[in-house]
This record gives C-alpha cells, structure tokens and sequence, in this order.
C-alpha cells in the first residue's frame, strides 16, 4: 500500500547506500523522512572519552551530508529512542516508520516498545535485515533447528549463498532519491560537547570515519586480501581489514563486502585470503544467530554445565585481574596486547584469544568479567561477536575450544610476534632485549636484563602466575564438567 509519507530510523547502519530500511521506505511512495537519535539510555553510563561516541558523531554527520546531497536530510536529536521516535513520527505527521532489524535482547526490547506505541497511534514499524546476509531461520539444520556448531553452519550458509545469489545484490536508493523529504527548519545536530563527550584521539589514532573511511579501508585491505589467510596471526603487521568498527555501525554494506570477495574468488584472484575473510563475515553471522536463538548467552554459557565452575575470587582474584586490565601480568605478549586495547580501543584478533585464554585459564577468572571489561574498552565492540569469543576461549561457548586447550602465553608470543616487533611497540622498556629474551624475561640472566635497561619488579613485573602449575589448576576447575558430562 503507497504511503504518504514515512520516517527512517537510523542505527547501527550509518549509510546511505545499499541500505534496507531506506530502501524499502522510498519504494512504498510518498516523501521519506530520515533520523537518527543519539540515545541517552545507551550513552548516559558511558564514560565522557568513549571514542565510540566520537566515531558515531563523525559518521552521522557524513551520513547527514550525503542525504542532502541526495536532496533529503536527517533529523539528529538526543533523546530516548523509546520515546523520541514515536513522537517524533506524530511529530512529521508520517504514517509509518521503518527500520533494520537488530539481535540483541536489549535492542529488541526496545524495537517492540517502539512497536507498540506506533501501534497505539495507528502508526506500522516495519524492520528489515541488512546487517547480516542471513538472519534468525534463514540457515537451519537438516533437522531444521538452529546449528550450534559452526562448520555445519558455514557449509550450509555458502550453499544458500550459491543457490540464492540475490542475497547479495544491493538495495538501491539514488533511482528513488527524488522521495527524500527535503530539509525543515530545525536546530542544527547536538555537537559531541552538547551530548556531554569529547572527541579524544579518534584523530591522532587516524580511525577513519563515514563511508568514505570504511570505502578506503576496503580498498586498501582488496590488495591485501589474497595473504589474509597467512597475515591475519601476525599483530606486527597490517594483515587485517580493519572494518570491524565499520561493519559494527553498518558505514559499510556486508552485502558489498561478501559480493566483492565471493566475485573476486570466483575468477581466482582472492587466493587463500578470500575464502578465510569469507569465513570470517560468517563466524560473525554465526554469533548473531546465536544470541537470537539464544538470548540467556548474554549472561550464562551456552553450555549450561560450565556455569557450575568455581572462578577465583575475593581481594587476590580482583588484583589478578587488575594486573591483566592494566598490561601488568608479566607475559609480555598479553601486556602487550592490553596495552594496545587500553591506548587505542582495538586489539588483533589472534591476541584477543591469547589474553582472553589468558584471564580464564592461567588466572582462573570469570569470563564474563573478561568479557565487560573487552565491551567497555573495545571501539568495535559488538556483543554478539564479544560474547561468543569469551566463550570460544573459556570453553563455555559453541563450538568452542576444548576445555583442556590451554594457550600458553610464551609460545603463542614465539610462534606469531617471533622477532619481538608487536611487543617493543606497546612496551618500550623491553625494546633492547633481542628475539630470544623478549617472550619470557624472567628466564633471563639477572645481569643480562640490567644491562639492558629492564628491571623486574620496577619497571617491568615478574610473572603473576607460573603458567605450568595454572594449567593444572584449570584442568582441576575444570573437572566438574568433565564429571557432569
């Protein structure tokens, strides 16, 4: 049924191309009306630096300035979402909103609040997908229940993908432009002072912002992206996309993302590095259609037994985890790490799974902490994808590691930051020591570290835990649930 006029509800899909929403609201007819709401239920516990808040601010005023290019606008106001859209929508007078579809639990309990006082006033709320290639049923089982196992779950994703090949094409928008409703008199968007943050270092660290930002990173990454399979374990070097802030505030399209390198393999130019990426966006799809199905992962493991471990605790348990918090565990690769984490809120892949293993398995620390602690730091963070890989490492999770896989600190640094480069980065006081010291400083000669400049308990700790005798206490944490299965 055509509408007279509608509104866009802008999330955590900050484009203006290939986007659902906008798309399916243009094609019903009548003027369309974008917004976005910066919403205080989300920012208010934030902290006032959040460099998230920054990157958000800069996209929505790239996204601001490409709809009015387009010859439309958006409305920005700092509200509560619940509350703002519905009188917003009675506000323009529109007779339906439409937005994409969210998965996490708090996300939509919003979305269904929203729902229900559009409904009160006669107002329909249409949600699509667009953050995802395939949602919620769309990859079932034989059996036609939810995989809990990813490598079934990829397999039969791939398949859909070929035998379905207009699950990637685009949404397109600039044909419909011309429905866009054009600017109204309005104040102009809340600076980031008036929503109470400051911008920070987004800039010194160089985060590209907008579509124009993730667009660079993708090209950049294309040329990389046949050594991807290879690369992307090394933290010393640039062997990743980088598009994980991007692909978490939707300024870059998943379907343009999964088209180019599907395109790209199909004619041999992708290598190994393709598949592996490709691999990568499903483990993410993966997570997501787990946390749909499987809301209680948010706050217990997937493996209900696993809630029966013991953690450590009390006044030693919470300076442990300080230590790891704070890059001061003595393991230089996991300092290292959380060293990058706390200075510019990102942390390579690999080393997420090496200091994760890290806090559960050699301190025998709740994941959950871990995984708080990851969510506030983290600029990517993404709590589907954050929550399945604290319980990938602490064993809890599907399709998770086995419980007595345990990463050891000193070969993982030795096998994948060899030469040292990643962790002289991050901890200078350890940069004079050569490629064989630097993995376990510990182990050298007292005389050795003073003459280069490293003392032990002064300007570098000790280790707070012997890794061996850790082991063996995790696997005695651990038996509870090799007795309970």
């Amino acid at each position: 049924m055509p509408l007279n006029t509608s509104l866009v509800w802008f999330r955590r899909d900050l484009r203006a191309f290939d986007h659902a929403a906008l798309h399916h609201a243009l094609r019903r007819g009548g003027k369309v009306h974008c917004a976005f709401i910066f919403d205080k239920e989300i920012l208010d516990p934030l902290p006032r630096a959040d460099r998230r808040v920054a990157f958000i601010h800069a996209c929505v005023a790239e996204l601001r300035a490409e709809l009015q290019q387009l010859g439309g606008d958006l409305i920005v106001r700092h509200a509560a979402a619940v509350e703002e859209i519905p009188r917003l929508a009675a506000e323009l007078g529109v007779d339906a909103v439409f937005a994409n579809h969210d998965y996490e639990p708090q996300a939509i309990a919003r979305d269904e609040s929203v729902a229900r006082a559009l409904a009160a006033d006669s107002r329909p709320f249409f949600t699509f997908k667009d953050q995802v290639v395939f949602e919620k049923n769309e990859v079932l089982s034989q059996a036609g229940t939810p995989f809990s196992v990813f490598t079934p779950y990829k397999n039969a994703w791939l398949r859909k993908m070929l035998a379905e090949p207009a699950c990637l094409a685009p949404f397109d928008i600039e044909p419909h432009a011309a429905l866009l409703a054009p600017p109204l008199p309005a104040p102009p968007p809340p600076s980031l002072e008036e929503l109470g943050f400051q911008r920070g270092d987004l800039d010194r660290l160089g985060i590209p912002t907008g579509m124009s930002g993730g667009a660079r990173l993708f090209e950049d990454f294309l040329s990389r992206l046949a050594d991807y399979g290879v690369a992307r374990d090394y933290p010393a070097v640039r062997g990743t996309s980088h598009l994980s802030l991007h692909l978490r505030f939707g300024t870059v399209s998943i379907r343009h993302l999964a088209r180019t390198v599907a395109e790209l393999s199909a004619r041999g130019l992708a290598g190994e590095g393709g598949a592996v990426w490709l691999s990568e966006l499903i483990w993410r799809e993966f997570y997501m259609m787990i946390l749909y199905h499987h809301p209680r992962v948010a706050v217990s493991s997937f493996k209900p037994a696993y809630d029966a471990i013991e953690w450590e605790s009390g006044a030693e348990a919470d300076e442990m985890f300080a230590a790891w918090c704070e890059g001061r565990t003595g393991y230089p690769l996991v300092d290292a790490a959380m060293a990058q984490l706390n200075q510019t809120g990102y942390m390579h892949n690999r080393l997420r799974m090496v200091t994760a293993c890290f806090l559960v398995k050699d301190l025998g620390i709740d994941w959950r902490r871990g995984e708080a602690y990851f969510a506030l730091r983290l600029n990517d963070f993404d709590l589907a994808a954050n929550n399945g890989g604290w319980q990938w490492a602490s064993s809890s999770g599907c399709d998770a590691q086995p419980y007595f896989r345990i990463f050891n600190p000193v070969t993982q640094s030795q096998k994948f930051d060899a030469r040292g480069e990643f962790i002289k980065r991050h901890l200078p006081q350890l940069k004079a020591l050569d490629h064989k010291e630097i993995h376990a400083p510990w182990t050298v000669p007292r005389a050795v570290l003073e003459r280069k400049g490293v003392r032990l308990g002064e300007n570098y700790p000790p280790p707070v835990v012997a890794h061996d005798e850790a082991r063996k206490r995790t696997l005695e944490r651990y038996a509870v649930v090799k007795a309970g299965g």
